[in-house]
C-alpha cells in the first residue's frame, strides 16, 4: 500500500482475488487478530461463521500486523510493515519500512471494497476485531476515514467490538462505581493519553482536520456493537492490560466494557444507538465469541441473540 508516508506490504489473508471482480459477494467481513497475531486462525474462523451461518456471498480478510520481533525470527522482506510491540493496536505508525499508520492500512483495505469494478454488489462491510483486534477496532471506529468511501457507494459499515483491555474516553472520567463516573484523580499520569484518552493521538489523527468533539459525535452515529463475554472476568488473565491507565477503566475486561457502555451513553442519552450484547459464560476465547448467537448476529444479521442492551 501507499501513503503520503511512502509504501509498504501488508500481508492479508483473503477468501477470493481481491484483483478480480467479485460479482456473488454482498457482504465482507474484515476479522483483527490479537495480541499473539495469529491472522490465519482467526481467517479461518471468520470463514467457518460464515459456512455455518449459510451467507455464502461473504468475503473474507484477515489482516497481519508484525511486529519488530516477528521480522527478525522470521527474516521477513524489508518492504513488509512491521510495527513495535502492540502500536498497531492503536494506529501508530509502522517501524519500517515507513511510518505507515495501521489506520491508513485499513483505509486501504476499504478502499478495495468501495471500489464497484470489483464489488459491484457488496451491501455491507463488518469490520470485528477480539481483544487486541477489538482495540484497534474501537479506535478506528472513532477516527477512521474509510467508512466515508464506502458510504458513497451505498455501502454500510459496522463495527464489531470484541472484550478489548481497553477503550479510549474523550473526557477525564473514569468509572468510580458501578453506574457513576467522575474526574479521574489518581497518580496514573499518563491517563488520559492516546489510546486510553484523546491527548497525544498518532499523526494519522491529525489528518482528520476535525475535531475530538466532531470524532465523538460521528462515534456515536456509527454502527457499532460491543460483544461482551460475561466470564471475561478474570483481573490476572495473561493478556489483560494491567497499566495504570487501563487499570483505571475497570478491574477486567468484562467490567470495562460495561462502564464505557453506560459512560458513552450517559454522554449522548437522546441520539445513543450503539448496542453491548453479552456472551453468557463465555471468557476470553475469539471463537466461542464470534461463534455465539449473539455473535453471529453482529456478524451476518442472523438472529438469535437475546442478552442486547441499547
Amino acid at each position: 500500500m501507499t501513503t503520503s508516508a511512502g509504501s509498504g506490504l501488508l500481508p492479508i489473508f483473503v477468501s477470493g482475488d481481491l484483483s478480480k471482480p467479485q460479482p456473488t459477494v454482498t457482504r465482507a467481513i474484515v476479522i483483527f487478530h490479537g495480541v499473539k497475531r495469529n491472522a490465519v486462525g482467526y481467517f479461518q474462523s471468520a470463514n467457518d461463521a460464515a459456512h455455518s451461518a449459510g451467507k455464502a456471498g461473504t468475503f473474507v480478510i484477515a489482516p497481519q500486523f508484525l511486529i519488530d520481533e516477528d521480522a527478525q525470527a522470521f527474516h521477513l522482506d524489508p518492504s513488509i510493515l512491521r510495527w513495535h510491540h502492540e502500536g498497531w493496536e492503536g494506529g501508530s505508525g509502522a517501524t519500517g519500512p515507513v511510518p505507515i499508520s495501521s489506520f491508513d492500512a485499513i483505509d486501504a483495505l476499504l478502499a478495495n471494497l468501495a471500489d464497484r469494478s470489483r464489488f459491484p454488489d457488496l451491501e455491507q462491510v463488518v469490520l470485528a476485531g477480539h481483544s487486541g483486534g477489538g482495540q484497534i477496532v474501537q479506535r478506528y471506529a472513532v477516527v477512521g476515514r474509510g467508512e466515508a468511501e464506502l458510504a458513497k457507494v451505498g455501502v454500510r459499515v459496522r463495527y464489531v467490538v470484541a472484550n478489548p483491555s481497553s477503550y479510549v474516553y474523550f473526557s477525564e472520567d473514569r468509572p468510580a462505581s458501578t453506574d457513576s463516573f467522575a474526574r479521574y484523580s489518581g497518580s496514573c499520569k499518563n491517563v488520559n493519553r492516546w489510546k486510553y484518552g484523546v491527548e497525544d493521538p498518532p499523526p494519522y489523527v491529525g489528518q482528520n482536520q476535525i475535531s475530538f468533539a466532531d470524532m465523538e459525535d460521528r462515534y456515536i452515529h456509527r454502527d457499532v456493537i460491543y460483544l461482551l463475554g460475561t466470564a471475561d472476568n478474570d483481573p490476572h488473565h495473561p493478556d489483560l492490560d494491567i497499566s495504570c491507565e487501563a487499570e483505571a477503566q475497570g478491574p477486567h475486561r468484562f467490567a470495562r466494557g460495561k462502564a464505557y457502555f453506560a459512560y458513552i451513553k450517559a454522554r449522548h442519552p437522546e441520539k445513543f444507538s450503539q448496542r453491548l450484547w453479552e456472551v453468557p459464560h463465555v471468557a476470553h476465547d475469539e471463537r466461542d465469541m464470534f461463534h455465539s448467537k449473539c455473535g453471529m448476529q453482529a456478524l451476518f444479521d442472523v438472529p438469535g441473540c437475546t442478552s442486547a442492551e441499547q
